[in-house]
């Protein structure tokens, strides 16, 4: 029975971690100016998550102390979002998802500096395989190479996300990830909402489809099953199994998208994921 009950659990993890993977293809698939599709996922996705959480009548109560860094991790995450759709919209799915999981490596460097913890001389070579992974995603190191500004964006778009979720990290114990989403959520359309007015909106009706997937099953979905497989399984476990997240978004770009990763490609990202995993199991380890 707790052999049934782990794989039920094993699986559900692995599904949402592909639902968050399938935001590479539908970043390249989808249509329209970067910031009005980020301003669709937040607006759509947050009101889900919102009648989710008023429907397991959670509180959304949020003391005055934390709301600068609920604040400014919402900023955080509109600016990861935006940085990786324009990534990816240079790009490919393997350039912009492989760019964006250098985040776990970047936090390692970032941890010690933010939170004032000990510096391990160890991610020295960890970061050291990271560079060298992306020294063989870029095919010429010019700013008037696209695929080098994607990976540009990319790497913000990592060191976005790495400090949003080193300043969340203290208050994720405190309050429910969902609540902390929707609330992200909330600043990311707040923000944005100005370009759903001076936006183009040529195939947005053709889009929509796409959009309601991004937003319903990648956002709110995907991002809330993650967080509650941490009643099932550790942090460090959940981030072992999510370093797989690139290879489906990959593969579910070579289905649906026909694009197919260059052989350098296929090397830095070993070296990004391996790095990845390395760090993941030492931190399981610790």
């Amino acid at each position: 029975m707790q052999k049934q009950q782990y794989l039920r659990n094993l699986i559900q993890l692995n599904f949402a971690v592909l639902l968050i993977s399938t935001s590479g293809t539908l970043g390249r698939y989808i249509d329209l100016q970067v910031p009005l599709i980020i301003l669709l996922r937040a607006f759509l996705g947050g009101i889900f998550l919102y009648l989710f959480c008023r429907w397991r009548k959670l509180s959304f109560n949020i003391k005055k102390k934390d709301r600068k860094v609920v604040l400014f991790s919402g900023i955080l995450m509109g600016l990861h979002w935006i940085t990786y759709f324009i990534s990816l919209k240079l790009s490919s799915v393997a350039i912009g998802m492989l760019s964006v999981f250098t985040y776990p490596t970047i936090t390692t460097f970032l941890e010690p500096l933010i939170l004032k913890s000990k510096f391990k001389k160890s991610d020295l070579l960890l970061g050291l395989m990271v560079l060298l992974g992306i020294y063989f995603l870029a095919p010429e190191f010019s700013l008037e190479n696209d695929q080098f500004i994607a990976i540009g964006f990319g790497v913000f778009s990592a060191l976005c996300y790495s400090i949003r979720n080193i300043y969340m990290k203290s208050k994720a114990t405190e309050y429910e990830g969902s609540i902390l989403m929707v609330y992200q959520l909330i600043i990311v359309s707040v923000l944005l909402s100005p370009y759903f007015f001076i936006s183009e909106m040529t195939g947005l009706q053709s889009s929509m489809p796409a959009v309601l997937v991004l937003a319903l099953l990648t956002t709110a979905t995907g991002h809330t099953l993650f967080i509650y497989s941490f009643r099932n399984f550790t942090i460090s476990t959940a981030s072992i199994i999510s370093g797989i997240q690139p290879v489906y978004g990959i593969i579910i770009g070579m289905i649906f998208l026909g694009e197919y990763p260059a052989l350098n490609t296929v090397f830095g990202g070993v070296l990004i994921l391996g790095t990845v995993l390395i760090e993941s199991i030492r931190n399981f380890k610790a």
